[in-house]
């Protein structure tokens, strides 16, 4: 595992998550990223289209982006997987203290409208 490359993905403001859709062609979407260990971790809506993407299929390629989604560096392969109830709130916790007032804000705001459920974690390993 490149350390390095964990780290500075990690570290980034936004991620830019590809997945695939049924037909092969990719869907990439900026999302905030948290490092998790030797993971990344997402955090999303439970119901999004990128979550049904990786639930059908995990290989994802990541990178560092901007707020639009302008790629900022290399994208790499990983395999993405939906995290459990614990986890997200993990990944919430994580996003809190990364984030600060921007995230605590909008974890509010997503749970008030969606409730505690709304959300999902995403989890991405780097492929070596």
């Amino acid at each position: 595992m490149d350390e390095t490359l964990l780290d500075r993905l990690g570290a980034s403001q936004y991620l830019l998550i590809t997945s695939y859709r049924k037909n092969g062609s990719p869907v990439a979407t900026p999302v905030w990223v948290v490092r998790d260990g030797e993971t990344l971790g997402v955090w999303t809506v439970a119901d999004s289209w990128k979550v049904k993407r990786i639930r059908a299929r995990a290989d994802v390629l990541v990178g560092p982006c901007d707020l639009r989604g302008n790629p900022t560096g290399n994208q790499v392969p990983g395999t993405a997987e939906i995290c459990d109830p614990e986890t997200t709130a993990h990944y919430r916790a994580l996003i809190k203290r990364k984030y600060g007032l921007s995230g605590r804000l909008t974890l509010l705001g997503s749970r008030l409208r969606r409730g505690a459920d709304g959300t999902i974690g995403i989890r991405v390993t780097l492929t070596p």
